[in-house]
């Protein structure tokens, strides 16, 4: 009725929706009707979908985290991080995705375009802000950080 709160609203949905198969989630400033990350692997299989996130390759993957970590950060930025170039490829398939966009120019010689993460990012990763970004720690405890360079490098070419 009038006057409800839609906290409120979004507070009763949520724990009507309780033990079933989908969830209200705060996501990128807003709410989300979406299925539970348990159901994922059967959702995959019934749709005979691949396994690959968003159809990105590993590297791709690793591009946009440092670009969340590190924005806004030009390819010379990515270029330090990971030894070697990021194709303009690479940055087109995640702004294709829109995952990326364009963020403000460098002040450095040049003015090179800098690059940021977008909110269907936040849509995509199931975040509420980038403050939500695991940190360096949630990482290494994920097994994610603390892995040789040389691995590292040997998987991306």
């Amino acid at each position: 009725g009038q006057g409800a709160s839609v906290d409120l609203l979004v507070e009763d949905l949520a724990a009507d929706l309780e033990g079933r198969a989908f969830e209200i989630a705060q996501v990128a400033g807003g709410w989300m009707f979406r299925t539970r990350a348990a159901y994922a692997p059967a959702i995959r299989v019934a749709a005979d979908v691949e396994d690959q996130f968003l159809g990105l390759s590993q590297f791709d993957v690793a591009v946009l985290a440092a670009i969340a970590y590190h924005q806004p950060i030009t390819r010379d930025g990515l270029k330090d991080i990971f030894g070697k170039e990021v194709s303009r490829d690479l940055i087109g398939r995640l702004h294709a995705r829109d995952l990326i966009g364009t963020g403000p120019r460098s002040p450095r010689r040049g003015a090179p375009y800098t690059f940021v993460t977008t909110e269907q990012f936040l849509v995509a990763f199931g975040l509420e802000s980038l403050r939500d970004l695991p940190d360096r720690e949630q990482l290494e405890d994920a097994g994610v950080m603390g892995v040789p360079d040389q691995v590292v490098c040997s998987q991306q070419a």
